[in-house]
Parts: C-alpha cells; sequence; structure tokens
C-alpha cells in the first residue's frame, strides 16, 4: 500500500540470520531519516510484529524457518511496503514474490549498501526497485506468461519516454537512466510519472511488467 511522506521511515528487519540482521542494521544507521523499529527472524514474528509497530517498510529475506517470505509476503504487504532482500536469483521465486505484492526485490551481491537506502525511500513512496537480475526476470516472466494487448505500439509515449521506459527496462536507476541519456534525475523522474500514466501503472515494476507484456 502506499505510504505518504514521512520524516523518518520506520523499518522493520526480517532475517533468519542475526548477523545479517546486524549488518543491515548497520546499513540503515547510515541513513539518519531510516528507523529500525524491530526485528524477527521468521515470517510469524514478522507479521505479529507488523500488527504491532506498523512499520512503513519491512525488509524480508525468502528462506527462513517456521514460516518462509514467500508465505507472508501478501499478509506483510497489506501492512507496510515489502522489500525482499535475499541470495534466491530463482526466477519463480522473484516472480512470485513480485505477484503477492513485494515492492521490491534485492539479490545479496547485487547491490551496494547505497542501493538499499534508495531503495527503501522509493518503495516508502510507492514505487518499486529491482536488483538488475530481479529486472531481467521480470521482464522474461512477462514475456512468457502474459497475453499481449491490443494497443498502439507506442502507447502514447513520447520518443524520449519510450528511452527512458526501455533503460527502466533494462534495470537502470533514475541515476542511471539520467547519465544514459544526460538529463538530470528530476527529468527521469517526471518522465516516469508520465509514463506510469499512459501505462495505467503505480510502480517501476508494474511498468516493466505492462511495457514488456504489450511488446512480446
Amino acid at each position: 500500500m502506499t505510504r505518504a511522506l514521512a520524516t523518518t521511515v520506520d523499518v522493520l528487519v526480517v532475517d533468519d540470520n542475526p548477523i545479517m540482521r546486524d549488518a543491515l542494521r548497520g546499513i540503515l544507521a547510515a541513513d539518519d531519516r531510516i528507523r529500525v523499529v524491530g526485528e524477527a527472524a521468521n515470517g510469524r514474528e514478522a507479521l505479529t510484529l507488523a500488527r504491532d509497530l506498523r512499520p512503513a517498510v519491512t525488509l524480508l529475506d525468502h528462506r527462513m524457518p517456521i514460516a518462509d517470505g514467500l508465505s507472508v509476503v501478501a499478509a506483510l504487504g497489506q501492512l507496510s511496503a515489502v522489500l525482499v532482500l535475499t541470495s534466491s536469483d530463482d526466477p519463480q521465486t522473484i516472480g512470485d514474490m513480485l505477484h503477492r505484492g513485494a515492492r521490491g526485490y534485492l539479490v545479496h551481491g547485487e547491490f551496494q549498501p547505497g542501493d538499499l537506502l534508495r531503495a527503501v525511500h522509493e518503495v516508502v513512496n510507492g514505487r518499486g526497485w529491482l536488483s538488475p537480475i530481479a529486472a531481467s526476470v521480470a521482464v522474461s516472466l512477462a514475456r512468457e506468461q502474459t497475453t499481449p494487448r491490443r494497443q498502439r505500439p507506442d502507447a502514447g509515449l513520447t520518443e524520449r519516454e519510450l528511452q527512458v521506459v526501455n533503460l527502466l527496462c533494462q534495470g537502470l536507476s533514475n541515476a542511471g537512466i539520467a547519465q544514459e541519456l544526460w538529463l538530470t534525475e528530476k527529468t527521469v523522474k517526471n518522465h516516469l510519472n508520465h509514463i506510469f500514466a499512459k501505462l495505467g501503472v503505480r510502480s517501476r515494476t508494474e511498468a516493466i511488467v505492462r511495457w514488456t507484456s504489450e511488446r512480446a
């Protein structure tokens, strides 16, 4: 669900590995706009804490005892924006997590600390964030599983918007798109807002799936 902009983003960290939880807490502490309000070691604990604490964002591991991430992501998604952090790059897992409501998906080893901080702020404001490998999987799954819609080939996008959405589908961040097209990040954000409106979507993930499905 979409959250309004807030001064501090409350985050719940869910991972069965205490070392990983410590590492994530350390990364998040570098941003004074983010506050870790709770930690859980499995999906069942995560749901209990999410109901009590109402975090803006939940960082969710996939493989955990008692209740794994996939079994609780839909319920957690009703309580906060879910950002999956896992070592799994399995296409089926990525597709299932996104389909059940995850707002973002980061694969360990495929992102830097700064990427995690940016992802937290992106998902709390209704946008998505995918590691390049997750974006690639999302595109492939859309091509394989979604029936193409009959629309104008360009969906009414301008030439510049076509360039932006194609780079988005390659997994580039706003900063990456800006660098590639020699634009400011603010201009890229404006283009993405126009693209979302024309495609009838609300997030980067939905835009990738819609755009690729219509071109399949």
